[in-house]
């Protein structure tokens, strides 16, 4: 950061700001603290029957892989409004959510996930505008070398084995670097 977003100065410093146990961005003008926290991505796995609706990224990051509809939840908005939001973005899905599914922490590039299990109320879905394709996979369709994110991996494989029981309890984790 090289100006303060409140006064414009640019006498911002990378220090621990007192009573602190972090460096943050200090306006050494007008005092601010700048807090750089983690980014919420929020999303829907949406099934219809056994199969589940993917989407191929038409974007970066990972152009051209399959994922979940998903994207960074906006201000103002809940996380599950958010993850409608983005399953209407990218697939043009109408959506009855369920339950929050999945919580998973990425702590080396600064993200949560929030995926919410949501039943398709219809087949009428499309590509949108970050989408090239969207299809409903079978679990032996899924594919799996294709994925975009380790996230949507894990939370499909969470899926089509609590398929098999008697429920879909909440699955957190953390994803770690792969060194």
């Amino acid at each position: 950061m090289k100006f303060c977003s409140y006064c414009g100065s640019d006498a911002v410093t990378f220090s621990i700001p007192q009573g602190d146990d972090r460096p943050r961005h200090l306006c050494g003008n007008c005092g601010a603290i700048h807090y750089i926290n983690p980014r919420v991505i929020v999303g829907v796995l949406p099934y219809l029957g056994d199969r589940v609706l993917l989407c191929k990224r038409a974007i970066e990051p990972r152009l051209g892989l399959w994922t979940l509809p998903a994207g960074f939840m906006e201000n103002g908005e809940t996380s599950e409004e958010g993850a409608l939001r983005e399953s209407w973005e990218e697939a043009r899905a109408n959506i009855r959510v369920n339950d929050l599914y999945t919580v998973y922490d990425i702590p080396h590039i600064n993200q949560l996930y929030l995926i919410y299990r949501g039943e398709l109320l219809d087949t009428d879905f499309g590509p949108g505008p970050e989408s090239l394709e969207v299809a409903l996979f079978g679990e032996d369709e899924i594919p799996w070398e294709e994925m975009a994110f380790p996230i949507m991996h894990r939370a499909l494989e969470h899926y089509f084995e609590d398929r098999k029981g008697s429920g879909y309890p909440l699955h957190r984790g953390v994803i770690h670097r792969k060194l």
